[in-house]
């Protein structure tokens, strides 16, 4: 389902008085959205909706975590697009968890100046070019407590009138792009401190704990929950995002013409076959835009699979695949002679490689 259907539908058929129970259609759809619009989103992340526990929200949302940084939204920093009171308009925002605090500072104004100091904070230490043009300072059109520390505890925002919601191109670019200003922040929460003053709180920073991306340094897909493979002697954790970009990108190349197949191939991610030619793909999700480990990891099971699984001559063409752009890593595998293919808002791309065998175009 695309984002602008999902936001459209939730605004048109929300109401608060229906309470939260099954058989109310907009809390039903708030309660599948991470299957809803696992396709719009990165791999990398994961998407929940909230319609209120017990008496329906007055403001519903839709969160987007990455699990990463956080999969709780009581702490730490996560997306969301919450609806204001009124339905007319929607927000994405980086939100700060306010549950947790709340229990510290109550649900007023206290929580609210913490909450607005920090976020102040933390949007001055982001990179100026990746916020510019997002505000940080959202309405929801009501004076609830819940609503306002929402509006306190935004670091930027962007916002959405229903009745005008721009193109799912946008909506994804401008949600994609949140993510990277979200793992971001991340970095740079460590850094940041809130303290009491006399007249509410001040905030500080310490530059040595502010926490930079690193740089160089038959198909049937399972069902995405964790899950702990055995390979040789070595224990790996494989997370739920390794198998939805799997099952995702296997779908996919079935599209394109080629036959992808998971069943009996361990310790292998997927295969993919077309025409008597075979290709070994291996999956590797990307933490905090940092696509370093992750094609370091892709090249070493890529090579030692083909090596130790195969005969020559029929040692399979080399496909690493990523739940991101992994930039200047691209030609890097070109030479080692493994193509790449990654994830975008708009579907896939990938490198020349992948091109010229009509993965991608």
């Amino acid at each position: 389902m695309d984002i602008c259907d999902l936001l459209e539908e939730i605004a048109g058929t929300y109401e608060q008085q229906l309470g939260t129970g099954g058989g109310v259609y907009a809390q039903d759809l708030l309660r599948q959205v991470s299957s809803l619009v696992e396709q719009a989103i990165p791999a990398s992340c994961r998407a929940q909706g909230y319609g209120g526990k017990g008496s329906a929200a007055l403001t519903p949302w839709i969160g987007v975590f990455d699990p990463d940084i956080t999969e709780d939204p009581k702490e730490g920093l996560y997306l969301a697009y919450i609806f204001a009171a009124d339905l007319k308009s929607v927000t994405l925002t980086l939100q700060q968890g306010v549950t947790k605090l709340a229990s510290k500072y109550g649900d007023g104004e206290k929580l609210r100046d913490y909450l607005g100091t920090r976020g102040k904070e933390l949007f001055h230490r982001l990179p100026t070019e990746l916020v510019t043009d997002w505000e940080g300072s959202p309405s929801f059109n009501t004076a609830a407590d819940r609503p306002r520390a929402y509006e306190a505890g935004s670091v930027v925002a962007r916002r959405y009138e229903i009745s005008a919601l721009p193109a799912e191109g946008v909506l994804r670019n401008d949600l994609w792009h949140a993510v990277e200003i979200l793992r971001a922040a991340a970095g740079v929460e460590q850094s940041v401190s809130v303290d009491p003053a006399p007249e509410g709180f001040v905030a500080g920073y310490v530059p040595e704990k502010h926490i930079e991306p690193g740089g160089l340094e038959g198909f049937q897909p399972k069902d995405g929950s964790d899950y702990i493979a055995r390979i040789a002697e070595r224990t790996i954790i494989k997370s739920r995002s390794h198998e939805v970009l799997v099952e995702q990108f296997g779908n996919y190349a079935e599209g394109r013409g080629f036959v992808p197949i998971t069943k009996k191939q361990h310790p292998k991610d997927l295969i993919l076959r077309r025409d008597g030619v075979e290709w070994l793909v291996e999956a590797k999700t990307i933490k905090r835009n940092n696509p370093t480990s992750a094609v370091r990891e892709a090249v070493g099971q890529l090579l030692e699979y083909s090596h130790f699984l195969y005969e020559q001559p029929t040692r399979p063409h080399l496909l690493a695949l990523f739940t991101e752009d992994i930039k200047v890593f691209a030609p890097y595998l070109e030479e080692l002679k493994i193509a790449s293919i990654w994830r975008t808002p708009e579907g896939w791309a990938g490198s020349s490689s992948a091109v010229a065998w009509g993965l991608v175009d």
